[in-house]
């Protein structure tokens, strides 16, 4: 006796250049063999359609030695990107001009060619970044935190600016080769210091936390020319977003999409509320970095805290597809009602990898590796402090749709 797809195969053969066959095609006998003798249909839940599909493979870690180059020392490093173009990396340090002038480097990692491990991280020269005028930042004049490198072969670096002393935070544009500030981007007004506060005692203080404002950094572009699109994040809320609720449910960071083209001023086209993970005992916790990983607004986010148990780094994916613009939100206090936020799922916890993990605060996609897989490289803020360590750490990045 025939078996079915026997059956089947036959009953195919007779009607093959009929319009019948033509009709259907490969869809309609698929259904149709499922209909005979059923076919499980496989099931995606809402949250595998949401992201893609990423995976991270840690390949090994690298403690840069403690020196001075350029009569700066190398420390703080608190944001990292890469440029292919120069095949260099490029690191901000968030000294505000204390230790030495405010300054990004220049670093060449060489991997291992066998086994794409770092071998050495040489930091290669200092650019000291200069104001509109071409003076050097005064000390306590910035607090540069983020980096991100742009298709005019320029450099954006953020700064939290220091509220204890009136300074806004900013984040502006600067020549690569000469350190000097070139333009800002417009902020709107509930992120800065409101100078009213200081002569009212009944108005309530708004804008970004002192040393919690923009610590991440990342543009996005399809090739290499214009538009393109710049994100950034506050490390935490802002003080108009902070309630009650706060210590049981986490922080709610501010997100924020540019599009920036020369022949235009600059568009804020978006904002998003993205939920700070809730870290017991967290003396410290926020949203440090971030990396695009493709144009349909999926996101790679590193998350920060620190406690009695020391630092705690996770890596989250996360998506603003099905996001609330928050634009018209003044505060995110409270019942939120239908406002929906940034979607995010964890995708590593540094802490697993079994080996001692300091203060990672910046994170970039790097070179191809020997394999052609894509690298992805992060790196620590030694505060400076000689307990301490700038540290390098290498993952293989892949990802499917």
């Amino acid at each position: 006796m025939m078996s079915y797809f026997e059956q089947l195969t036959e009953w195919v053969m007779k009607i093959h250049g009929s319009r019948l066959w033509r009709g259907l095609g490969l869809a309609g006998l698929i259904f149709l063999s499922c209909g005979l003798v059923g076919c499980e249909i496989p099931r995606v839940n809402a949250e595998e359609r949401l992201f893609s599909h990423v995976n991270l493979e840690f390949i090994g870690d690298y403690i840069l030695p403690r020196q001075t180059v350029d009569g700066t020392i190398v420390g703080g490093l608190s944001g990292i990107v890469y440029s292919r173009r120069q095949e260099r990396f490029y690191a901000i340090s968030d000294d505000r001009s204390d230790q030495s002038p405010a300054r990004f480097y220049t670093l060449q990692v060489q991997l291992n060619p066998k086994t794409s491990s770092i071998g050495k991280v040489v930091v290669e020269s200092a650019t000291i970044l200069k104001r509109t005028d071409g003076t050097p930042f005064p000390k306590g004049g910035i607090d540069p935190e983020a980096i991100a490198f742009s298709p005019h072969h320029s450099l954006y670096i953020s700064s939290e600016g220091d509220r204890s002393k009136g300074i806004n935070p900013f984040l502006c544009e600067f020549n690569l080769e000469s350190g000097q500030q070139q333009s800002c981007l417009p902020l709107p007004h509930r992120y800065l210091i409101q100078p009213q506060e200081q002569s009212s005692s009944t108005l309530p203080p708004q804008g970004v936390q002192n040393n919690l404002a923009f610590e991440s950094l990342a543009i996005h572009r399809e090739g290499d020319g214009e538009p393109f699109r710049l994100f950034t994040a506050t490390e935490s809320g802002l003080l108009q977003d902070f309630d009650g609720n706060v210590a049981q449910q986490g922080a709610r960071s501010r997100f924020l999409h540019y599009l920036i083209n020369t022949s235009d001023p600059p568009l804020l086209v978006a904002e998003h509320l993205y939920p700070l993970d809730f870290v017991p005992l967290a003396v410290v916790n926020g949203l440090t970095d971030f990396q695009p990983l493709n144009p349909a607004g999926q996101f790679l986010g590193l998350e920060r805290a620190f406690g009695p148990q020391g630092f705690s780094v996770k890596l989250f994916q996360f998506t603003t597809a099905t996001a609330t613009d928050t634009s018209a939100v003044p505060s995110f206090k409270g019942n939120l009602g239908s406002l929906r936020p940034i979607r995010k799922r964890l995708l590593l916890d540094l802490n697993t990898l079994g080996i001692p993990i300091d203060n990672v605060e910046g994170m970039t996609v790097g070179p191809r590796l020997a394999d052609g897989s894509q690298s992805l490289l992060m790196v620590s803020d030694d505060n400076f402090n000689q307990t301490q360590v700038t540290q390098f750490l290498l993952f293989r990045l892949i990802q499917s749709p």
